[in-house]
């Protein structure tokens, strides 16, 4: 298994690049996706989203690695089951936020989409950069401050 450390990064220094690397392909955020949604074994990920078996191994294995899932044997001793980790939970705001960017313009007007909703069935409000203040922040009022 690779380390954090041991990695070739894009982009050392920049958090970005680094989550890019570890989740950025389709297959590894819309595994991610189901298994938020209750997608647990190989099966399940599979016939949700109609992958080869070799690329859903492949992205089982690096996700399982980089500790976003983890895995655990089911009675029968034969299938694995899959359940997002701290790490993986912590993506929630990320696939919130690519929802809700896919909503505005991945779409056409009055076009149909599955929709994220409360466990009482209401909307979750839109997600926003804010400082800690609380007062909304954009790319105009931010910027990076590089590693020297």
């Amino acid at each position: 298994m690779t380390t954090i450390r041991d990695r070739d990064w894009t982009d050392p220094t920049c958090p970005v690049a680094r989550t890019v690397d570890l989740v950025g392909d389709r297959w590894c955020l819309l595994i991610v996706r189901d298994a938020m949604d209750g997608a647990a074994t190989f099966t399940e990920f599979q016939q949700r989203l109609g992958i080869a078996r070799n690329i859903l191994t492949a992205r089982l294995r690096r996700l399982v690695d980089h500790g976003i899932l983890a895995t655990s044997v089911n009675p029968g001793g034969k299938r694995h089951t899959y359940e997002l980790t701290e790490a993986g939970r912590d993506l929630f705001t990320v696939v919130v936020a690519l929802r809700q960017w896919g909503e505005r313009h991945a779409f056409a007007a009055g076009e149909p989409h599955s929709v994220l909703v409360d466990r009482d069935g209401g909307p979750i409000a839109v997600l926003r950069a804010e400082n800690r203040a609380g007062k909304r922040v954009s790319t105009a009022t931010t910027r990076v401050r590089k590693v020297k």
